[in-house]
């Protein structure tokens, strides 16, 4: 798999994506886990503005088989101690909803970085699966590099929340943008600097 890996050039931020990732059988397993499971989607840092993030969330339980084989195929693909991942999170847009412009580590100066990061420390990467075509909208958007990704299913995104020397890369701000017609899902699996608890 790692050699459908493609590198999305720029000197910015470190950004990656793979077609074909995940397949159908998966995709179909991981969509029913979030209807039967989504709840409103949440942010660690509230910034007063209640439609910031208006899709739904949940959280795949890590005895799901499928989850068991979705996290053996990232650990072959990342390399990364299975250890320092986050539990697996599923994402359910309808129409209208959106997550606005973002970054995904913890703001080091933001009221919550201290809770969400004193134990495992802060995000490193993050690796994000579009688990189904969208019929209109619902494009990933990294407005510093110019790069817009359209939804497509089993296709993989993944990038390096960090600089080279550690610090967090705010080149990797992106927009999960609106959906227009369908819906999408999406799974997302954060991994940390160190063991999550």
């Amino acid at each position: 798999m790692r050699e459908k890996m493609q590198r999305v050039p720029s000197a910015k931020l470190e950004l990656f994506q793979c077609r074909e990732f995940l397949p159908a059988d998966m995709r179909r397993e991981l969509i029913d886990l979030i209807e039967a499971n989504r709840r409103p989607s949440t942010i660690a840092d509230d910034n007063g503005d209640h439609y910031f993030r208006t899709s739904e969330t949940c959280d795949l339980e890590a005895r799901e088989a499928v989850v068991q084989r979705l996290e053996v195929l990232l650990a072959e693909l990342s390399g990364i101690d299975p250890a320092y991942g986050e539990p697996v999170q599923g994402q359910r847009y309808a129409v209208g909803q959106e997550f606005k412009p973002h970054t995904d580590y913890f703001a080091p100066d933001g009221a919550d970085f201290r809770k969400f990061c004193a134990i495992a420390g802060q995000r490193t990467w993050t690796f994000m699966i579009y688990l189904n075509d969208v019929e209109s909208g619902g494009a990933t958007r990294f407005k510093a590099i110019g790069k817009t990704f359209q939804p497509e299913a089993g296709k993989l995104l993944c990038w390096n929340n960090r600089r080279l020397d550690g610090s967090v890369n705010p080149n990797t701000l992106h927009h999960g943008m609106k959906v227009r017609h369908g819906l999408k899902y999406v799974i997302t699996k954060w991994y940390r600097e160190k063991e999550w608890a």
